[in-house]
């Protein structure tokens, strides 16, 4: 029996008739019309008369993505000789044994060598670790805000291969693919400046192959209690190690320095390898100066800072010490660079971002971004990326406060803010270029702006600048500029809109309608109230989706916002279809094909009729929904939209199947097929071929129908769309049943079955649950009143949860199950 499609796309985080946005394309197109399928022999599956199993599980020689995320090692490590032997020893094992405990705390305090350990270590065994290394910055002692555990999960999966629709909403279920995809692998994961237990405890692996390295300046006592973690303290160098860093790091540049004054310079910087290597730095670049006049200026600098400070704790008066000794040595555009980069918003800054804040040009600011990198004084973690230690950081703030007025902080603030303003936009244009953008800020003449050649240029732009691009929006709406912190939110809804990073995407959302109710711009809260909506629709929180909705619907109307008010429409329509009110959703889209063709916006007209089309199809008006989706197919044609052209065949092509016009069925969604291929639309192709394979069916050709399937699953699962790759596992259990193999269909029935109960889709598990029953009543011969009885209990879950229906496609169903006479 076959199951309702899916004209949500439930359990898909991405759906094509929400409205124009991003198509993903990063996908290798293999979607095909034919037999000739992509990947291992293993995948293929025989059509015609088909002998033997087959399975759609990946296969020892298939393909995985092996993430390489470690930061470059750090140039001119020496010593902890004693401390990588103890790392050492965790690998120390026979070959294939596990380790007790695949978890490590480095601990210690601030500027003592944690990360240059982690990282200098984990570069030296990443061979041990053949399935990839994954790193994250925590950075649980930065000023702003720390990374949470939702988003590193979000940035591993992804490196893992997931994709955006396949990512859950749920920290726990993130955890838990996490976990999932990491059982059988071995994988290093570095988590660098952990603050809490709760940022570390949902990135385990729970597979002692793996191992993870941990940072902190915390003992981590119940990571080491509950969990079985090993922790190495790390101290301040011996006086002896100390000496020999500053004599490796300035070696070539100077001749050899007295071991008394060494010793002396190791013993100002508390001997700490933070501060050491920024004197060693400041040593080399002024090698004919005797090292006891550099001894002196900061034995001075020392006595000065502690004339200022009240704090006795001598390792972080050092460390000061040494900031300031360095910084005063800086040259006055280096000195200024270096204390506005301490308002930057976010974690990281590029060179135009950095040229923006301190009003400059960009060849300019590279120059002084390679003076700061080589004092010593800013890390450069990834070519074009610059960062801080977090000690620095927060120095280089204090240092912008007391040298820089107010006004001038103000402003070098508003010229970073309306350079990822502005460079969003044009980022947007190229992304996702059918989206309305809202206006933004006037460009000066001589404003820092990025441009992109193409689309990949600016999503690798976007990603280098996610989270600058959140910190934005925050130290916007902080500082009073309420009018870019809406604007900033409203343009990364059109990124998100088809990467669903739901935490960020909600917090800046909320953060924006905030700050848009500050001022009281009515139009900026419809644009919140739309994108928080968009937010909990795709995260399947569907009460909270349709209050925004509604809010957003009202401030449209009082605004006079036709365009606006159509999306709106449209959005609620939506909401009453996944709710399958099926009535509700169908007056909702007549109402919005009414504005947009008042607006004489073709392309929307055809995009709410497409839904009208499928929501009278829901509802067996079938007649009338081949009538609305022909136009839509004549409009999208019109309009040049060959991505919702295809749409729209693949809902005709189901009206039609079931009108059992069939020849003309296969002919629609061959075309639909065509373009997906052409226009390389990979996860809807995937998806349209599923209505090929009940056309070939319909036809009496299910072994093709299997291909169909099989090709189905195999992008399903590339993508990592779960609900779909169970669509195309109950497709197959059809397929089966009308080749006469009750035995494979129902073991496809119950992977589709068990995939349904997971991701949480009550519809399309009712739908399984129905053909499980309707094979299993079939059968005969031995075993066959266990079947039965198996049926019975399938056949009545159904009935409950269709219980919860009222659709004609559910008393249909109901209907079915009736017939059974179970």
């Amino acid at each position: 029996m076959e199951n309702s499609p899916d004209p949500l796309n439930e359990g898909s985080n991405e759906d094509p008739n929400e409205g124009p946005r991003d198509i993903p394309d990063n996908i290798p197109n293999n979607v095909e019309t034919h037999s000739e399928l992509s990947g291992s022999a293993h995948d293929v599956v025989q059509a015609g008369s088909v002998y033997g199993g087959i399975h759609f599980h990946d296969s020892p020689g298939s393909q995985r993505v092996v993430p390489r995320q470690l930061p470059g090692d750090i140039g001119g490590f020496v010593n902890r000789g004693s401390e990588l032997r103890v790392l050492d020893a965790i690998l120390d094992r026979e070959p294939g044994a596990s380790v007790t405990t695949g978890i490590y705390v480095i601990t210690g305090t601030a500027g003592v060598g944690k990360t240059s350990l982690a990282l200098h270590w984990a570069h030296s065994v990443r061979a041990r670790f053949p399935d990839g290394q994954l790193y994250a910055n925590l950075r649980g002692y930065d000023p702003g805000e720390p990374v949470s555990a939702e988003q590193v999960l979000d940035h591993f999966l992804r490196a893992l291969g997931v994709t955006a629709s396949a990512i859950p909403v749920r920290l726990e279920a993130r955890s838990a693919l996490f976990r999932s995809l990491l059982a059988d692998r071995r994988v290093l994961v570095v988590l660098d400046n952990a603050a809490t237990v709760s940022q570390v405890r949902p990135l385990l692996p729970g597979n002692p192959n793996c191992l993870v390295l941990v940072t902190s300046r915390h003992r981590f006592s119940g990571l080491v209690a509950r969990d079985g973690a090993h922790r190495l303290v790390l101290d301040i160098f011996a006086e002896r190690d100390a000496v020999e860093l500053l004599r490796t790091v300035t070696a070539g540049y100077r001749t050899p320095d007295d071991e008394a004054a060494l010793s002396e310079l190791a013993h100002l910087c508390a001997r700490l390898p933070l501060a050491l290597r920024i004197a060693a730095e400041r040593a080399s670049s002024r090698p004919l100066m005797p090292l006891d006049e550099l001894i002196a200026d900061l034995r001075d600098e020392s006595a000065l800072w502690g004339a200022l400070t009240a704090e006795e704790d001598d390792e972080s008066d050092a460390v000061r010490t040494v900031f300031a000794w360095s910084y005063r040595a800086l040259s006055e555009d280096a000195a200024k660079l270096f204390r506005l980069l301490g308002l930057h918003p976010g974690p990281d800054i590029g060179v135009s971002a950095a040229a923006a804040l301190g009003a400059t040009t960009v060849s300019a600011a590279r120059r002084v971004l390679d003076v700061l990198v080589g004092a010593h004084v800013l890390e450069q973690p990834a070519h074009g990326r610059f960062q801080f230690h977090d000690l620095l950081r927060i120095y280089a703030a204090q240092q912008a406060i007391q040298h820089e007025s107010a006004e001038a902080r103000d402003a070098a603030l508003m010229r970073v803010l309306n350079y990822y303003t502005l460079s969003l936009t044009h980022a947007i244009a190229r992304i996702a270029p059918l989206d309305r953008l809202s206006p933004h800020p006037d460009r000066r003449a001589d404003a820092v702006v990025e441009e992109f050649p193409g689309r990949a240029a600016a999503l690798q732009w976007f990603e280098q600048e996610q989270a600058n691009l959140v910190s934005a929006v925050r130290a916007a709406a902080a500082t009073g500029h309420h009018d870019l912190a809406w604007r900033i939110a409203a343009l990364l809804r059109s990124v998100y809109v088809s990467r669903n990073p739901f935490q960020d995407w909600i917090t800046t959302a909320e953060i924006g309608l905030a700050s848009a109710t500050a001022i009281g711009d009515r139009r900026g809260q419809a644009e919140m109230h739309d994108s928080l909506g968009k937010a909990y629709l795709q995260s399947q929180r569907l009460d909270q989706a349709e209050r925004h909705h509604i809010e957003a619907l009202r401030l449209r109307r009082e605004t006079g916002d036709r365009y606006g008010e159509g999306v709106a429409v449209n959005a609620l329509g939506l909401l009453d279809w996944r709710r399958r009110r099926l009535s509700a959703a169908e007056q909702r889209f007549r109402e919005g094909r009414e504005i947009f063709r008042s607006l004489n916006d073709r392309r929307w007209e055809a995009l709410v009729l497409t839904n009208l089309g499928i929501a009278r199809y829901d509802g067996l008006d079938l007649d009338t929904a081949v009538l609305d989706l022909t136009e839509a197919v004549r409009l999208c044609r019109e309009a040049e939209d060959r991505a919702y052209e295809g749409n729209a065949l693949f809902y005709l092509a189901m009206t039609q199947r079931e009108l059992a016009e069939t020849d003309a069925a296969s002919s629609t969604i061959r075309k639909a097929l065509a373009i997906a291929e052409t226009d390389r639309l990979t996860a809807w192709g995937a998806f349209w071929l599923l209505e090929l394979a009940r056309i070939q069916c319909a036809l009496g050709e299910p072994g093709e129908a299997l291909v169909s399937c099989q090709q189905s699953a195999v992008i399903q699962r590339q993508i990592g769309d779960r609900n779909r790759e169970a669509a195309a596992h109950d497709g197959t259990g059809e397929a089966y049943r009308n080749l006469g193999r009750p035995l494979d269909a129902a073991k496809f029935h119950r992977m589709a079955i068990a995939i349904y109960r997971e991701v949480q889709d009550r519809w399309a598990l009712a739908g399984a649950l129905v053909n499980l029953a309707l094979v299993l009543s079939g059968e005969d011969g031995e075993g066959a009143r266990d079947a039965e009885d198996e049926a019975r209990t399938h056949a009545t879950e159904a009935a409950t949860i269709l219980a919860e229906f009222d659709d004609p496609r559910a008393l249909r169903l109901r209907e079915t199950i009736d017939e059974l006479s179970l």
